[in-house]
């Protein structure tokens, strides 16, 4: 079969690789849409700790069931979603029903073969029906949304709240269109990208350009000094990580999403004194993946602006490429079987 494969530290390339032999309870999965995540840009530098060249990356896929192994609701010609985490089902996390944060967690398309290819192979229990109203590239976006849902389920938005999140990537879009649905009132988002800015604008977020104007002082002017509610974080640098403290009110909330290559320097003086609260977030639950498949069935939640470009898989190259500039994507999605 076909298959994008990374090589080495920014070298992908498309060639031949063996279609997938079916384990028990598996599908093979003839994929429809791949997208680039953040996480494929960080293989792509050759940074990931984990993931292992060559490797077809690509854990936001869609598809469609070409073959079964196991006994299984699904059937051979369903259209399906993949939530990509595999979790050992052994560890304390797993016992008590957060797999999401098994100690050993594993993603298809980092620690095994993913959605940049022609067919993969996917543990059952792994997929989710499209519902009809549910455009297969839409769908392939399915896991970036339960990111946002995850999210913003862990934090503490009241109806009304202002909200400001660090960072305009297709995460911080989701978080702020979560965050909307869930009541709040005020959304700005800030960025150094105008491109990404003008896609917040688009979707009735307040823009705020990082270059353009201070952050703090434009959200507190904003907000009659107080600041906000609740700011969520998902630049993952240190200009952000000193603009979460204060940007944040007195007893607000801080949700840190991004995954720091380095640790990074914390004033946490500033937020003794203030009793912030600082949570942290990884990824999502199964109920999360399909509370997003649900909501982008229903229109409730519409990726259409997220999606800039559509290219087919031997155009892999390209796609990296676009993604290294946030002024030229948003969201890469590759057709395989284009």
């Amino acid at each position: 079969m076909k298959a994008g494969l990374y090589l080495s530290e920014k070298n992908v390339r498309v060639g031949e690789s063996a279609k997938p032999v079916l384990k028990e309870n598996e599908a093979l999965i003839k994929v429809a849409y791949a997208g680039i995540c953040g996480t494929d840009m960080m293989i792509y530098s050759g940074k990931h700790p984990r993931a292992k060249a060559p490797l077809a990356m690509g854990h936001e896929f869609s598809g469609m069931i070409e073959e079964i192994n196991g006994d299984s609701p699904f059937n051979i010609g369903d259209r399906v979603v993949i939530e990509p985490t595999i979790s050992c089902g052994k560890c304390d996390a797993c016992l008590s029903g957060n797999s999401h944060v098994c100690k050993t967690l594993k993603l298809i398309g980092i620690d095994s073969h993913g959605g940049f290819a022609e067919y993969v192979a996917v543990p059952l229990h792994r997929l989710h029906r499209v519902p009809n109203s549910l455009s297969d590239s839409h769908a392939a976006l399915a896991e970036p949304v339960a990111v946002g849902i995850h999210t913003v389920r862990r934090s503490n938005i009241k109806v009304g709240d202002t909200v400001v999140v660090l960072g305009a990537g297709p995460i911080g879009l989701l978080i702020a269109l979560t965050a909307k649905l869930a009541g709040a009132g005020k959304i700005f988002i800030s960025d150094i990208s105008p491109y990404r800015l003008g896609k917040a604008e688009e979707m009735g977020f307040i823009a705020l350009d990082g270059k353009q104007v201070d952050v703090v002082e434009h959200v507190k002017e904003a907000t009659n000094g107080v600041g906000a509610d609740v700011v969520f974080e998902v630049a993952g640098t240190s200009v952000t990580v000193e603009q979460m403290i204060h940007v944040c009110r007195t007893q607000g909330q801080i949700v840190v999403v991004s995954v720091f290559k380095q640790p990074p320097t914390i004033d946490l003086a500033a937020m003794h004194f203030r009793e912030l609260s600082l949570t942290t977030t990884r990824c999502y639950s199964s109920a999360d993946f399909a509370t997003a498949v649900r909501m982008m069935a229903s229109g409730q939640i519409d990726v259409t602006p997220l999606i800039s470009h559509e290219l087919p898989l031997e155009e892999i190259e390209k796609g990296f490429e676009l993604m290294t500039n946030p002024e030229d994507s948003l969201k890469v999605l590759f057709r395989p079987h284009a």
